[in-house]
Parts: C-alpha cells; structure tokens; sequence
C-alpha cells in the first residue's frame, strides 16, 4: 500500500499553552374548563325557566274547576283555547331565547376545542423538529471506495491551504464522482493567534446538525481572514445559508460560543445549553489515536483497510496520483 504524501506540516506554535477547556454540555398543557358556565339565575336557560313557571303559575288558575266538555261550559273551552295559544307562542318566543345562547355556547365550545386539537397535532411535530441527530460532516458518497478524514484547525493557515487548493478540486471530481468521502473532524488547536477556532467549529458542527455542513465549511474557509479579525463568524455563515436555515443554526448554537465578542453572539434563550462540544471533543479524541499532531493530518481507508495517517499540504495534482494509485489497487 502506498504511503500518504506529505509536505511542511503546521506546528504546535506554543505546546505549553494550557488546553482549552471544553464546556459542559447540558443538554404541560393546560386547558380552562367551563365551569357554571350554566349556573346563576340571570343565565339565559334559567331565565327562561323561570318565565315559563310564571306562566304555568298564571294559567293554573283559570285551569281549575274547569270541565273539558265543550257542551257544558263553551265558554271556559274557549277560554282554553286561548290560553294554550298563549302558551304556544310563548313556548315560541322563550324558547329561542332559551336555545340561543345554548346553541352559541356549544359552538363557542367546539371552536375552543378546534385551535386545542390543532394545537395538539402540531406539537408532536414541533417537538420532532427539534429533535436533532449528530451532525453530519461527511461530502460525498458513503459508499466510495475512499474515505479521506481530515483533521482541521478552521485558523490554521495551512489547513485553509489544502481546502481551497486541493480539497475543493477533489471536491469537484472525485467526491462528486463518487470515487472518495470525504469527512471533516474538527481539531482546534491551543494556540493564541486561533482566537475563534472553537467557535467556527461549534458553526460547523451546528449546520452539519440540519444538513448544511458543506456550505457553513466553504464559507468558514473562505473568510477567515475577516471572521479571524473580529470574531464575527455568524455574518459569513448567514451568507451561506437561507434565512430559515440560517436562523435554525443561529438556535443551535446559541449558548454555546465562548470566544467570539458579545455584540455577534445570537440571543440565548433562559435555560438553553450547548450540545455542540461534545461532537467536537469527540473529533478530538479520535485525532488523538491517530495520533494528530498537527494540522492538517488526513487518514485514507480503502475498503476497511487505514493507511498511515499523512499531515501537511500536498497539492491536488499530486494528491490525485496517489489516489489514483489507490483506486487501481
């Protein structure tokens, strides 16, 4: 098997610096019920009853002592009849009264318990949206025949070397091709002049949580001489993204940046954590068993098979042959 090229590898500049120390990571319903909503005298259904007694207690009366025999007493049977009309057309009048409101309190109940219902079916999917996997920082095919991880500082000048100059070709070809996957792991060094490298790699991480690794990754690399001056890394990731996207970035990793300026952090909302560094310590734990010791180190696996881990730039024509010789074998 051939071994991986390698060039000027870029050095600890202070390996006595103290290790950043990572940041821990932390990661009801009500409804009012309608009670008396009927209760209480003045209530329109219990008005109602209560004019509808007087009116039993008004006709009682003329009711008592009087033979319901036309013959005998026409004139009661008359009077009767009168009343019962009377107490149709009042049955009529109350009775819509007395329904009315009922009928508006059945519908105002039902269109109270719509929004509930709704509200009830969009919160499981509220919820599964912000139920996020671990971040993907993989381009490319899965199932290539190559994998390249690369080890990378976002600050280390040479790491943004081998980007521009030899990843984002191979990028072009062989990742699109589907000969070569290609994976990023995040490694920020301990080094004074890397004053935002944490930073750029809780972004990373945060957009490879919503798929959008890739453009957070160019965009991280092409501007870090602007990001690397003032902190302000959020003005070039929204850049990259679409405002949804970017806002969905934006809530991940709020509260979780440590290095960069107040004035260009997102807001943090009350009781908000960082769940981003645990995926960044993880980076790091396996570039220890490489072991990296510098960035950029890059591992190829062909088939299961690891080779030697290479460090350094190495250009893309170069790089190509090797891989080349890889495909062959």
């Amino acid at each position: 098997m051939p071994s991986i090229p390698s060039a000027s590898m870029h050095k600890l500049a202070n390996p006595h610096a103290p290790a950043i120390e990572p940041i821990p990571c932390l990661p009801a319903s009500e409804y009012d019920s309608l009670r008396g909503a009927t209760s209480g005298r003045n209530h329109p259904f219990n008005r109602a009853g209560f004019e509808l007694q007087w009116i039993f207690d008004s006709i009682q009366t003329p009711f008592q002592g009087v033979a319901l025999n036309p013959r005998k007493n026409p004139s009661s049977w008359r009077f009767l009849g009168i009343v019962c009309a009377l107490f149709a057309l009042a049955l009529l009048v109350l009775g819509g009264e007395w329904l009315a409101p009922t009928r508006a309190q059945t519908q105002a109940a039902a269109s109270a318990k719509q929004p509930a219902k709704t509200a009830a079916k969009s919160a499981p999917k509220a919820a599964q949206a912000e139920q996020l996997g671990p971040p993907n920082k993989g381009v490319g095919s899965p199932t290539a025949p190559i994998t390249m991880e690369v080890f990378s500082d976002y600050q280390c000048p040479m790491c943004g070397q081998l980007f521009q100059q030899t990843l984002r070709p191979m990028i072009n070809d062989y990742v699109a091709s589907g000969k070569v996957y290609l994976i990023h792991r995040d490694f920020p060094l301990p080094i004074a002049d890397h004053r935002f490298n944490w930073d750029a790699a809780r972004w990373g991480t945060a957009a490879a949580r919503i798929g959008k690794f890739e453009e957070v990754d160019t965009a991280l690399y092409e501007n870090v001489r602007g990001w690397g001056a003032d902190g302000n890394i959020q003005k070039y990731v929204a850049s990259a993204l679409n405002p949804a996207d970017f806002k969905r970035v934006q809530k991940i990793v709020a509260g979780c940046l440590t290095q960069t300026p107040q004035e260009f952090r997102p807001p943090v909302q009350a009781g908000q954590g960082c769940s981003l560094d645990a995926f960044i310590n993880q980076d790091i734990a396996l570039g220890k068993q490489v072991p990296v010791q510098a960035t950029p180190t890059y591992v190829f696996t062909k088939r299961g098979q690891r080779l030697a881990p290479g460090s350094g730039f190495v250009s893309w024509p170069l790089m190509k042959q090797f891989i080349d010789l890889l495909l062959t074998q």
